[in-house]
């Protein structure tokens, strides 16, 4: 057993940064407003979805290269183009995290309300860490956070599920409503995470065939597919603990970082008991922290690696990475936290506009003669494939049209309107 956890890391490293707003937020939501009524949305989002990050690691174990790599073989547009979505994209994305896990530390450690010194103090604590420790820190790290995350959220399910007076109500509906459809939108298309995740995981593996050379492709596959089963299990079970515990009762998730944060640790409490709080508010913080550590290493990772192929002199360094992304977040927080809605509302479009494109050329790839002929996917992967690029591409102009010709409520749980403010 000891054995097979250490074999584990980049997989779990991908369940760590899926296993945050889509799942904390987006996933909890889902079972609050609508109940079971959505799990087919979750379980077809996962299953379109898994060729496309299954290619990352699985190209990386055939070449010893990242996908990044891959996409300038076939053209340096694609490698362009991904350099420049990243920059418009990458600082909101990690200011949404940190919104999230700066609420938590409101609720955990109750010194200070304000969101934005919280803010500066993960995210001076997330730099200083990887600067330190990088990918071994994180790889530990997350194998203690998936193991205590699982188990206390399995358990909170099942006493939720003990103690409800809810009914079940299994029947699977496609929403109607405006804010219904839009949500459904959002919440298929960041699960389990934004396409581009897929090169993270490429370079989290090229890593760890450094770091230990007895790992094969045997192994990455393995570790894949067990951080892949896990964002699934927690996606459900995140699900159901909103639809055991609010679903019905009137209850809505607030807007505000700090109140969201209570109010998700006392679906736990509420479910297993008030003496669990700080387990539970650890868990949560963790997972969280763990999901803005993990993005902080990724994006500085993947933008040095496009650096140098694209050879970007001066911008080769991933603490240079590292500086800009941190320094970037932190002015969201200060000068334009206002905006915030409108900023996230702009990194959700382009990811999912961007999703059948990353999803396109890890396909084109994986398929090419850059890839040895060997470790090409099965026939039911490519059919799987085509199934999921019609589905993503057709999915990304249905979202679109869902923005230009529905008008909001206030309610609108898009990640226009997650948690933004303590």
């Amino acid at each position: 057993m000891i054995n097979i956890i250490k074999k584990l890391g980049p997989g779990l490293l991908f369940a760590g940064a899926a296993i945050g707003v889509s799942h904390l937020v987006q996933s909890t939501r889902a079972g609050a407003d609508y109940g079971f009524t959505l799990i087919w949305a979750l379980i077809l989002a996962n299953i379109i979805k898994y060729p496309f990050f299954l290619f990352g690691p699985k190209y990386t174990m055939a070449t010893g290269e990242t996908l990044l790599h891959g996409y300038k073989k076939m053209s340096k547009y694609y490698l362009v183009a991904y350099f420049i979505l990243s920059i418009v994209t990458m600082f909101t994305i990690q200011t949404a995290v940190t919104i999230v896990t700066a609420g938590l530390a409101i609720e955990l450690f109750g010194i200070s309300s304000n969101i934005t010194t919280w803010a500066t103090i993960i995210t001076i604590v997330c730099v200083l860490i990887l600067i330190i420790g990088r990918y071994k820190f994180l790889d530990n790290l997350m194998k203690f956070v998936i193991i205590l995350l699982t188990l206390s959220t399995v358990v909170a399910v099942f006493f939720a599920g003990f103690n409800s007076n809810t009914s079940i109500e299994i029947n699977q509906v496609f929403p109607r409503t405006e804010v219904g459809i839009i949500f459904l939108a959002a919440f298929m298309g960041w699960m389990p995470a934004p396409m581009d995740v897929s090169i993270w995981q490429s370079i989290w593996t090229l890593e760890k065939t450094k770091k230990e050379d007895s790992f094969k492709i045997k192994d990455a596959l393995f570790d894949f597919n067990t951080g892949y089963l896990t964002t699934i299990i927690l996606g459900l079970s995140f699900l159901s603990l909103g639809a055991f515990v609010m679903y019905g009762s009137g209850e809505v998730f607030s807007n505000s970082g700090g109140e969201f944060a209570k109010q998700l640790i006392n679906l736990y409490t509420s479910s297993i008991g008030d003496s669990v709080f700080l387990i539970i508010a650890i868990a949560a913080f963790t997972t969280m922290f763990s999901t803005t550590i993990t993005c902080l290493d990724a994006s500085p990772r993947a933008m040095k690696i496009s650096s140098e192929l694209l050879n970007l002199d001066g911008f080769k360094s991933y603490n240079l990475w590292i500086f800009l992304l941190s320094a970037g977040t932190l002015s969201i927080f200060i000068f334009f936290i206002s905006e915030m809605g409108s900023l996230v509302k702009i990194a959700t479009i382009l990811s999912f506009i961007t999703a059948p494109f990353y999803a396109y050329i890890n396909y084109k790839l994986i398929n090419s003669s850059h890839t040895p002929k060997k470790f090409r996917p099965s026939k039911f992967i490519n059919i799987l494939s085509v199934i999921g690029l019609f589905f993503l591409a057709c999915f990304s102009l249905w979202y679109i049209t869902c923005l230009l010709y529905t008008s909001p409520s206030p309610r609108d749980a898009t990640l226009s309107r997650m948690p933004s403010s303590a």
